[in-house]
Order: C-alpha cells, then structure tokens, then sequence
C-alpha cells in the first residue's frame, strides 16, 4: 500500500497570514490526486460520445431476445394418500405423470451474418431435470422470429452457441477484455424482465471477481444495471466491441443493486470459437482436491495467507499421483504463474492443454521444490461434483431422453463416479447410476427409493448410464410391462425391487 504524506502550516500575523509549505524531496512520493496528475474526468476523453445514443443505434440490432418452450413431467398425487380416506377417493381422475408447458426468457448476440448467437448455456437448458426444452426462439430488434438450433454449449463457461438461418443479420465483433480497466465506462443491452432492447450504462466496477460459484470465476463486475432477462446479453465497451457476456447478478432480492458479472470476452470466446467449429471444449485436470491458504492455515504451516493452494485429495493413478504430489503439498505456482484467489489452481491447470508438460512448484514441509507434470483431460463436472446423501437438491441428468425415462419412474439418476462412491459409501468398483431424487407421489418412493441409492441393473440388464436405463425402461414399455426390475444397492446391500412405470 502506497502512502503520502503533506505537512501545511499557517501563521496569523498581525492581521496578515503567511502560508508556508514544504516540498516533498526529489524522488518523494505524491498523493494520488495531486493536482495535475490526473487527467480532466468532468469530460469526456477525445472521440468519447457526450451521449450514448449514437452507439446504441449501432450496437442494438445486433442484440436478441432468447425464449425457450419447456415440457415439464409432474406427478399428480393422491391428496388422501396415507390417511383413512386413501382407500375412498383413490387417485386424481388421469393420474400419474402429466406434462405442462413452461418457458423461460433471455437475451444473447449476433457474432455472424449467417446468423450464429451467443448466449448463456443456462438460458437454453431445462429449468428442472423434470424438463425438456422443445424449441428455442430468437427475436430480433425489428421483431423477426427465427426458431434456433442448438449448436454446441460448455456448461462449465456457462455459454452456449446458437444457429438461425440467414445471411445477412447486424453483427457484433469481440473485443479484447484484456484491455478493460476499473472505472470504464460500459454498457449493457438486453432483455430484463421481458423489457426488449434495454440499455443500461455504468462502470467496471473490478475484474477478476471470484464468486465461489465455479471453477472458472473470473468475472468483470459493473454497477450498470443487469437484472433477470439480461443472461447471454453482450456488455460493450465504448468502442462498441463485446467485453463480457452478462452472465450473473448478486442479490439479496433477485433484483439489480448495482453488483452485475459478466464472462470476459478472453474467457469466453475461445470457447465460442470451438463451439461454432462443432468442437468438444477439454479441460485440464490433476486429480486433486484442494483448499484455499487462510490465515488459519497459513498460520499452522509458517505461510502468508492467500498464497497457493492445500492439497487435501489426491486421486489414485491421476496426474498429480503420477508425478508425486502428495496430500499436504501446497501449490505456490503453476507454469511460472502464481496461485493466488484470484488465479486459482483449478483455473490455471483448467485452461492448460491436455496432454500439456509443466512444472509446479510447491512447498512440502517447508522446502520448496518442482515436480514435472503431464495434465490430464478434465471429466465433465457432473462426475466431479461430490455427492451429498442429504441434499436433495438433485443432479443433472445426461440428456433430455434419459431425463424423461428417469421421470417416468419418478426418480433422477446421475452416473456413479469413484468420487460419488466414495461420499455415499459404496465400492468404488460398483457400476450403475446414483439416484439423485424421487418424485414423492411415485411408485419408486413408495417402495423405499431415495437419494443415494445406487441402480444396478433394470430388469437384469446392467446399467451404468441414464441413456442405458432408457433402453431398459423403453424396451419394457414396448413389451406391454407397467413395471420394471430393479437391483438397488444402499451401503452395500442389494435388493431387487418391483418399481411402477408411469404414463
């Protein structure tokens, strides 16, 4: 930190004051407001709009409207069920399953003429896993409705590419978010609360905010007012280039008090670029759980606080076990970049290629010291997520079809993952699928399914994926059976039970 220091004295002399100040020596430091050391802010710098209504006129018709049409399995239930009148009023006429119709609203951008839109991954996707999205909409400025395809989405980056037919849409260009600093000015348009072609203004609040939400945080924060609808929408700088894609707000309410988060444009368009091109996003991966130095810790072992990460996990036959990390071990830097809160392990070794060479440097014991590791290839996060009995939150599934015949059997599965495993309590060794939660008014519930539980096999058949439950489920259906088998496993014991498909 950076201080400055002044000394002023007056005098009162016979009616006559005499001022005398005292001139810092040659090669003193300054206050950071000294009076010509900052340039003019009461106007704008050379080329910079007294309006922003010019740029807006440009920029707009490049920005969209997203909406989603969504099926949503429900299960109707008995309003009786398990009291003296079940056995009187039965089930709701047309019971079991039923779908409604749901639809969500978001905003995005042209990056193309032939009509390619980004947007955010969570505009696009299933509001529940009960949920399927049947169609995307995009509207433009001037009111044109285009039904969209899905072209590829990182659930990670929390971004999604979109495809509309045509050739000769307004477009937008990224621009370098490299270049961004504290205090510029910049603008958001977008669709809050159904409100089309909203423009707001304000400043770069930080950059680099980590919010804890995921891996990746490394947002650009601003007081412009973003609020629900403008997810996917661009965040322009004054030269009209896309520096963020507005992604999250934080609230106590739900509504804007001035703290929005956008994805940098550094971050995000690589990831587009390879959408577009049909290409898988890979990450990197070391296998290794971690934990942040605090003070606490950082006290324990003799270290400043905030600098490097703990290794508290290392997965068996992973990267980091193969070049002889151990639990204890703590991370100062990746590839000659220095770990801090800001710059965290998982986001240097995320964006480092797979298959990639590097040095990491750590502390073990006091002694600093540098092992040579071969990054892996990052599994999807869903077999990363640790898995909590308790929480019933659920788990996403792998696909639409799988989440439907999940539904039918008023249950959410996710693969069983070593990780998984291990935090329920199962053998590793195990395949099948994990039970993420049941539908209360479901046969499933009913027999004693819940969260936790691992599926084996369906009607003897294994199943290790929610796909292969699908077949099992639809290979049932088509053979005029109203339930399947299955082999449940719950801390080691296994029992097979009888579970009802529903409509």
């Amino acid at each position: 930190m950076r201080y400055a220091y002044a000394l002023t004295s007056a005098l009162l002399l016979g009616g006559t004051a005499a001022a005398f100040s005292f001139q810092p020596p040659a090669g003193a430091q300054t206050a950071q407001n000294e009076p010509g050391t900052i340039a003019v802010a009461s106007a704008p710098r050379p080329a910079a709009p007294m309006s922003f209504a010019d740029l807006v006129a440009r920029l707009q018709p490049a920005v969209v409207n997203i909406s989603t049409t969504q099926r949503v399995t429900v299960q109707q239930s008995n309003p009786f069920a398990g009291t003296p009148f079940e056995q009187f009023f039965g089930a709701p006429r047309g019971g079991g399953p039923r779908t409604q119709e749901a639809q969500s609203l978001g905003s995005g951008f042209l990056i193309s003429a032939d009509g390619y839109v980004v947007t955010n991954n969570h505009v696009v996707s299933a509001g529940t896993s009960a949920a399927v999205v049947e169609s995307i909409t995009v509207t433009l400025s001037d009111r044109r409705e285009f039904k969209a395809r899905l072209v590829g989405r990182d659930a990670a980056s929390d971004l999604a590419v979109l495809k509309i037919e045509g050739a000769t849409f307004p477009f937008v260009r990224f621009g370098d978010s490299r270049q961004t600093r504290v205090g510029d000015w910049v603008l958001a348009i977008g669709n809050p609360f159904g409100l089309s072609g909203s423009v707001t203004a304000g400043i770069v609040s930080a950059i680099n905010r980590v919010t804890g939400g995921g891996t990746y945080d490394r947002f650009i924060q601003t007081d412009a007012a973003i609020n629900r609808g403008n997810s996917g929408g661009p965040m322009f700088d004054l030269n009209g280039n896309v520096i963020g894609i507005n992604s999250q707000i934080l609230s106590p309410t739900g509504g804007n008090i001035g703290i929005g988060l956008a994805i940098p444009a550094e971050q995000a368009k690589p990831i587009v670029d390879k959408l577009m091109r049909g290409q898988a996003i890979e990450r990197g991966y070391l296998g290794v759980g971690i934990q942040p130095v605090d003070e606490n810790i950082g006290a324990a072992l003799g270290l400043p606080k905030d600098r490097g990460e703990l290794i508290s996990r290392i997965e068996p036959g992973e990267p980091a076990d193969k070049a002889g990390i151990r639990q204890g071990d703590v991370v100062v830097s990746v590839n000659g970049k220095e770990v801090t809160p800001e710059q965290t392990l998982s986001y240097l070794v995320a964006n480092t290629p797979p298959g990639t060479r590097i040095p990491v440097e750590l502390l073990r014991d006091g002694k600093r010291q540098t092992v040579t590791v071969t990054v892996g290839k990052r599994p999807p996060e869903e077999q990363l997520a640790q898995f909590n009995p308790e929480d019933d939150s659920g788990m996403p599934q792998e696909d639409a079809p799988a989440a439907n015949a999940a539904a039918s059997l008023g249950i959410g599965v996710t693969p069983l993952t070593p990780s998984i495993a291990r935090s329920i309590g199962v053998d590793p060794s195990i395949r099948g699928v994990v039970v993420t939660g049941t539908d209360p008014a479901s046969d499933a519930a009913s027999k004693g399914i819940r969260r936790g539980d691992v599926i084996v096999s369906v009607n003897r058949a294994p199943v290790a994926t929610a796909a292969e439950l699908t077949r099992q489920v639809a290979q049932a259906k088509a053979a005029g059976r109203d339930q399947v088998l299955l082999y449940v496993q719950r801390r080691g014991q296994g029992i097979f039970m009888p579970v009802r498909i529903g409509r």
